[in-house]
Parts: C-alpha cells; sequence; structure tokens
C-alpha cells in the first residue's frame, strides 16, 4: 500500500497591497496650500464690516470650505491628473512613490468633492454656488479635456481667482449673507489677478517636467527671466490700482499701508531677477508674504477697521 506524501511546495499568496495610510493622505492634500484660501477668506470676512455675533459656525464653516476642502480637493485632483509630471519633476509624492495605491488618488477626489459641496450647501444659496465654482475649476484645471493648465496664461488666472478672488468673496459673503459691495468685488478681482505673478513663479520648480510633457507654462514659454519680470509687473500692476482705488474712495490709511508693502516688494524684486530659477523660492517665501498682507490693509480699509 502506497503511502502519500505530504507536498512541500509552498502555495503562492497575493502579493502584500500597499496600505492607505491617513498621513500620505494628508500629505497629498497638501496643507501648506491651504492658507492663501483660508487668507483671502478671513480678507473677505475683514472687507464686510459686519460683526461676528451668531456667526461664528459660520465662518468656521467657510474657513474648513475654502482650505481643507475645496483647496485640498484641487490638490489631489492636480496630483492624480500630473501624476505622469510628477513622477519626473517630484517622484517622492504620494502618487507616483505609490504610498497612495492604484487609483485612490482619483477616489480621494471625487470624495473630497462631494463633502466640499455638502459643507457649500450648509452655509446658504450663494456659498453653495461659489463652492460649485471653486470645485468645478479645480477639475477642469488638472483634468482633460480642457486642462487649463497646460495653458500658461490660463491656468494662472484660473488658480489667482479661484485661490484669491473666489475665497475672498466667499468670506464677505457668509458674514453678510448676502453680495458684497462693488468696491469689496473691485479689490478682489484685482487681487485675483495680481496672483496670476504669484502662480507663475509657482512654476519655476516644473520647468524641465513641464518641456517634457507638452506643459506650456510660462517659464516654459518665456523663459526663467521673461516670466519672472512679467510675474512682478503682474503682482505690482494689479496693487498700483487697487492703491489709487482706495484713494479715490477715502481710504487713504489703507492705501499708505498697500503702497509700503509694494515698495518692500519692489526693493526685493531686483535680486528675483538676476537669478529666478535660483531666487523664486525665496521670493515666494518673501514677496508673497509682503502681497497678502497688503491684501489684509486693504480689507481692513474696506470693512472701515482703520
Amino acid at each position: 500500500m502506497e503511502h502519500s506524501v505530504p507536498s512541500t511546495r509552498t502555495v503562492p499568496t497575493p502579493a502584500a497591497r500597499p496600505r492607505l495610510r491617513p498621513a500620505d493622505v494628508l500629505e497629498l492634500l497638501k496643507p501648506i496650500t491651504w492658507f492663501p484660501p483660508m487668507w483671502a477668506f478671513m480678507c473677505g470676512a475683514v472687507s464686510s464690516g459686519a460683526g461676528l455675533e451668531g456667526r461664528w459656525w459660520f465662518v468656521a464653516g467657510g474657513v474648513l470650505l475654502a482650505g481643507p476642502l475645496v483647496c485640498g480637493t484641487s490638490q489631489a485632483v492636480n496630483d492624480w491628473f500630473d501624476r505622469h509630471v510628477d513622477a519626473i519633476n517630484e517622484p517622492h509624492r504620494p502618487i507616483p512613490s505609490g504610498r497612495i495605491p492604484g487609483r485612490w488618488g482619483l477616489y480621494i477626489a471625487i470624495i473630497a468633492s462631494l463633502v466640499s459641496a455638502s459643507v457649500a450647501w450648509a452655509l446658504g444659496p450663494i456659498v453653495f454656488v461659489a463652492g460649485l465654482v471653486g470645485l468645478a475649476f479645480a477639475w477642469v484645471y488638472s483634468a482633460p479635456p480642457l486642462r487649463f493648465k497646460a495653458n500658461g496664461w490660463l491656468g494662472p488666472l484660473v488658480c489667482g481667482l479661484t485661490y484669491e478672488g473666489l475665497s475672498w468673496f466667499t468670506g464677505a459673503t457668509v458674514m453678510l449673507g448676502a453680495m458684497p459691495s462693488a468696491h469689496v468685488l473691485a479689490v478682489l478681482v484685482l487681487y485675483s489677478l495680481g496672483a496670476h505673478g504669484i502662480m507663475v513663479l509657482n512654476d519655476f520648480k516644473a520647468v524641465e517636467g513641464d518641456r517634457q510633457t507638452g506643459l506650456t507654462s510660462l517659464p516654459v514659454v518665456l523663459g526663467v527671466s521673461g516670466a519672472a519680470r512679467l510675474a512682478c509687473l503682474t503682482m505690482a500692476g494689479a496693487q498700483v490700482v487697487v492703491i489709487a482705488l482706495l484713494l479715490v474712495w477715502g481710504y487713504a490709511l489703507s492705501a499708505g499701508a498697500v503702497a509700503v508693502v509694494l515698495a518692500a516688494q519692489i526693493a526685493a524684486m531686483p535680486r528675483l531677477l538676476r537669478d529666478p530659477a535660483k531666487y523664486a523660492p525665496w521670493y515666494n517665501g518673501v514677496g508673497v508674504t509682503l502681497y497678502v498682507l497688503g491684501m489684509l490693509a486693504a480689507a481692513l480699509g474696506l470693512g472701515g477697521h482703520i
């Protein structure tokens, strides 16, 4: 009688799937990018001139909407559709590195969009519409077939209008429960247009990947020197118009404060222009900080605080 011999072969097991870690999801949503829209939201709230009595929950919801939700959604959408570019420029990012596995980058972007829309709905009809506009721009900026970011002129414009203008508008609307004044709308549009320059400077870090993948960012089209000069002119030009309007409207102290921070920006520009590729990150820290301080000074004047 034959006895069966137990097999010594090991049964192959499926390869372990990478786990989705909260830290990697948070990195995908890029908390450092939430500051500009949250600051713009605060400027909107200040420019409204309304008090906080009874509106704390609306303000908290608006800050959440402007920063972690809509801005965080835009970062997830951008990284999903830019994963091939990031594999060249920044392969350590969560999606190209594989830390966000499979199609989870896309799923996170969809879930964040739905949560953002729900919070915007709770804040009222005007904020809901503004939130939907912001989410729509977040998707068409990065996703084909429109992919606004592929155009070096249009992409930064869309970013400026949403990061600064739409967030400012939302902050003022949350506080007022109605449309902001024409003065507030004019200033937020000007600062949004000036932010085109900030977004151009932000493109300097991805020049090589943009060239290889056919993205016509302005540092690729105009060269880094030409793009840096354009960015400086755009940022400064918008603030000059803001200063003039504030003076005409009788906000002399606010206009003076904006003029002071503009003068400091102009003093820092020669260093940027000497070597834009090297000093763009430095100017993003120094010049952009002064730019947003000017936004707050303008908002304080519009809101009757100075």
